[in-house]
């Protein structure tokens, strides 16, 4: 079967404004709004538009982390998944981790493609995807901004430094997505109530062989400094007075 496999993680919604805590350990989710992560969002588009395509047979969503990820993975069945699975824990997973626990999942599920997002956006951390290519020994293609399958090959358009750059990969591969890939779909009510039969597993890390490890800790955390105020000049050599004065120049 051709099959998609395809990360959901759960982050604080990208609408909200980020809270620190006052004594700096975290930051403050108590009654914040969570969602799918952007990037995951635009990863599960493509899945579901290359099925719509006839490439593929099947969707499954997959999310790691504690029993409220559910909520995340039936927002990914109303958009279109056909299953879903639930690594349920509540251990901190890093990307080593989470690489390991898809392999697991990779193994089982064979897919022809896992599709991730590039990063999340609450760690920024950029790196299962590459791992979880490495750990699996099959190509990779990041930060796509666009993916064509083509019998036993995908051509991804990806985003470098110097412009784009167009790589031929041969399945099964790895793709994580960029922001320009495409824009996710509406999920509707009458999808909403329908996820509520789809299939949702629920599995726990020690049954797909893998003990997550926490091999970074969070000293602490700070909110971002606040910008000071513009300052409007005059003309050009009143503007490189005030650079000179800020040492800038």
């Amino acid at each position: 079967m051709k099959r998609i496999l395809v990360s959901i993680k759960r982050v604080v919604d990208y609408n909200v404004r980020i809270r620190v805590k006052p004594d700096g350990t975290g930051v403050i989710t108590d009654g914040v709004k969570m969602s799918v992560n952007p990037f995951d969002e635009i990863a599960l588009e493509e899945a579901l538009r290359i099925k719509e395509k006839g490439l593929a047979e099947e969707i499954v969503a997959v999310s790691i982390g504690p029993a409220d990820c559910q909520q995340q993975l039936r927002t990914a069945l109303a958009m279109g998944a056909d299953r879903a699975v639930h690594v349920q824990t509540d251990a901190a997973i890093e990307p080593g981790s989470a690489a390991k626990l898809m392999l697991k999942l990779i193994e089982r599920e064979q897919p022809m493609l896992a599709i991730l997002g590039k990063q999340a956006i609450d760690d920024d951390c950029n790196q299962t995807g590459q791992m979880l290519a490495a750990l699996w020994g099959r190509p990779q293609a990041t930060f796509a901004s666009k993916v064509e399958i083509s019998g036993d090959k995908a051509q991804v358009t990806r985003e470098v430094d110097a412009g784009l750059e167009v790589l031929e990969v041969d399945l099964p591969a790895v793709i994580t997505t960029d922001l320009r890939l495409n824009e996710p779909r509406y999920v509707k009510l009458p999808d909403i109530m329908k996820a509520k039969k789809k299939p949702l597993e629920t599995v726990e890390p020690s049954a797909l062989g893998v003990s997550p490890v926490e091999r970074l800790k969070a000293v602490k955390f700070d909110p971002p400094s606040q910008r000071s105020k513009g300052v409007m000049v005059k003309d050009v050599g009143e503007l490189f007075t005030a650079l000179r004065g800020k040492g800038l120049v």
